[in-house]
């Protein structure tokens, strides 16, 4: 019985995952033109993403997350406050800390920039795309959610 190569040598499967991170990356970068929110870095949107999805968090919280010091996560704190996308309240366990928590007009925006990036998909799939393509796609989709599990 011969034996299996590994997956790294079959030239289809290499060619495939290639192909897949590439157009990955193009659609991500896609999406995140669409629905513009504004020229902040690369930190400073991944603390906005956790404060939106995990709650309000300290500094230090927030810099051991991603893995940054507190004073750095500090400067990246102290932009967003500025620019009235986060703000701080005592933490009601620990009046020495700051709990920083979402502002309303950034999570209207935040909702706003998602609308529009699916907004921005539902018509490229729907013009570019017959029945038979978005049911394939549709199928795709779920093998990408396999592809993403632990």
């Amino acid at each position: 019985m011969p034996t299996a190569l590994p997956l790294a040598a079959e030239p289809a499967v290499a060619t495939l995952a290639a192909t897949l991170r590439i157009v990955s990356g193009q659609l991500a970068r896609r999406l995140r033109d669409q629905g513009h929110f504004g020229d902040f870095t690369w930190t400073q949107m991944k603390v906005l993403g956790r404060l939106e999805r995990e709650g309000p968090a300290t500094v230090s919280a927030l810099a051991h997350a991603e893995g940054i010091r507190p004073q750095s996560m500090g400067a990246t704190v102290a932009a967003l406050k500025s620019a009235g996308l986060i703000r701080g309240a005592a933490d009601p366990h620990d009046g020495r800390q700051t709990l920083l928590s979402l502002t309303s007009a950034c999570r209207e925006s935040i909702q706003a920039a998602r609308t529009a990036r699916e907004d921005w998909l539902m018509r490229a799939i729907g013009t570019r795309l017959d029945p038979e393509e978005r049911a394939a796609l549709a199928s795709a989709v779920g093998l990408l959610e396999r592809l993403l599990e632990p």
